[in-house]
């Protein structure tokens, strides 16, 4: 068989490509491997909005008038910062977990790299024999449960290799490998899409390949990694763009794998789903939330204040259930200025069993009035 008819080479490591074919396959093969970069949509995360962009930013941009400054304050997965870095001059991209703020760094932000180097540093993790290494934190913790042994012992090794060469890299090929590592495993992850709990099954063995992510730079990018409501007293935009969590599923948990591997100071896991103790935890996701919800609109700077909502308070499910109500929304927002509501029929990314009936993405927009707001909040304090 010529190379050139091979197919699905992409799904071998370099060592099986290697033994298979021989040398002569290696530039195939990373033809294969590299030229299929990690978009920044291509993981799975609750509440993404990849979906929605379209129709979110058609709206914005027939609603607002002379932006040039866009900030993103919940950002997530970071897919209305993909957006909007394309479309405004200044972006502000911020979310209080340590993994999504790599993340953007990785996609986002200027810095040196060398795609050379990085690539060669991918080949060497590709080609490691799992059979050589030790066990190490990561496979103490996760292995058979969120990943199968041997592909916990690799990405342990890998990280511990990054965390080992961090001296010899920029901040850019850090943040470049951490979100490559990031990314190729939750190809493989033994969940639903988050780590609250794994699947109680016997794990299949996984081809574990490190790819790298699709990183670029983007001028006029600042990345924060912030309280939303601290972040708010702090800065001036044309536009906010709000997608709070609503219910009391706190992402710093249900991502908990990622935070300890951003973080790396292997902390002393507890329980069947092992997690750390708690940290970032969000008052968005407690029965404080309607009240965070008004204190940052209160007190962010903008022009226009954009947010998102979904009718998930319906659900059948009560972790599921919403904190803050449709219509408490509306009446924070009416208080600084016209608001405008659009709805879009959407069917949100589903990690569990819950059932959602006639499930609708909000979309509020609202042209803010200083004085208006000032004098309603300002009543809404002293009363």
């Amino acid at each position: 068989m010529k190379y050139t008819e091979i197919e699905d080479l992409d799904t071998f490591t370099l060592r099986e490509a290697v033994s298979t074919y021989g040398q002569e396959i290696l530039p195939l093969w990373k033809k294969a491997v590299y030229t299929k970069p990690y978009k920044l949509e291509n993981r799975r995360y609750i509440g993404c909005k990849a979906k929605l962009v379209d129709w979110i930013f058609d709206l914005i941009g027939k609603e607002t008038q002379n932006v040039q400054t866009f900030c993103d304050i919940f950002a997530g997965t970071g897919s209305v910062s993909n957006r909007a870095v394309n479309l405004y001059n200044n972006v502000i991209i911020n979310d209080f977990l340590y993994s999504n703020n790599v993340l953007y760094k990785a996609f986002f932000s200027t810095g040196d790299w060398n795609k050379e180097k990085i690539l060669n540093l991918l080949d060497a993790f590709n080609d490691v024999d799992v059979n050589s290494i030790k066990d190490n934190y990561f496979s103490d913790n996760y292995g058979n449960k969120y990943f199968d042994m041997a592909s916990a012992k690799l990405i342990g090794y890998i990280r511990d290799f990054i965390e080992d060469i961090k001296s010899t890299l920029t901040e850019k090929e850090y943040c470049i490998l951490i979100a490559s590592l990031i990314y190729s495993m939750d190809r493989i992850a033994n969940t639903l899409g988050h780590f609250d709990a794994y699947i109680k099954k016997e794990i299949k063995p996984s081809k574990f390949i490190m790819r790298l992510v699709d990183a670029k730079s983007f001028e006029g990018v600042t990345i924060y990694q912030e309280d939303a409501n601290k972040l708010a007293k702090k800065i001036h935009t044309d536009i906010v763009y709000m997608d709070p969590p609503y219910n009391s599923r706190q992402y710093s948990r249900f991502y908990h794998v990622y935070e300890v591997l951003v973080k790396w100071d292997k902390p002393k896991l507890k329980g069947v789903a092992r997690k750390p103790a708690e940290e970032n935890m969000s008052d968005y996701c407690r029965v404080k939330a309607l009240s965070a919800f008004t204190d940052l609109v209160e007190n962010i700077d903008a022009r226009y204040i954009v947010v998102s909502y979904n009718n998930t308070y319906k659900s059948k499910s009560s972790s599921s259930e919403n904190k803050i109500k449709l219509e408490q929304i509306e009446n924070v927002l009416n208080r600084c200025g016209t608001t405008k509501v659009f709805t879009h029929k959407y069917q949100a990314f589903n990690a569990g069993k819950t059932e959602f009936d006639d499930h609708k993405e909000y979309l509020f927009i609202t042209t803010v009035d200083n004085e208006k707001r000032s004098s309603s909040f300002s009543s809404i304090l002293c009363r």
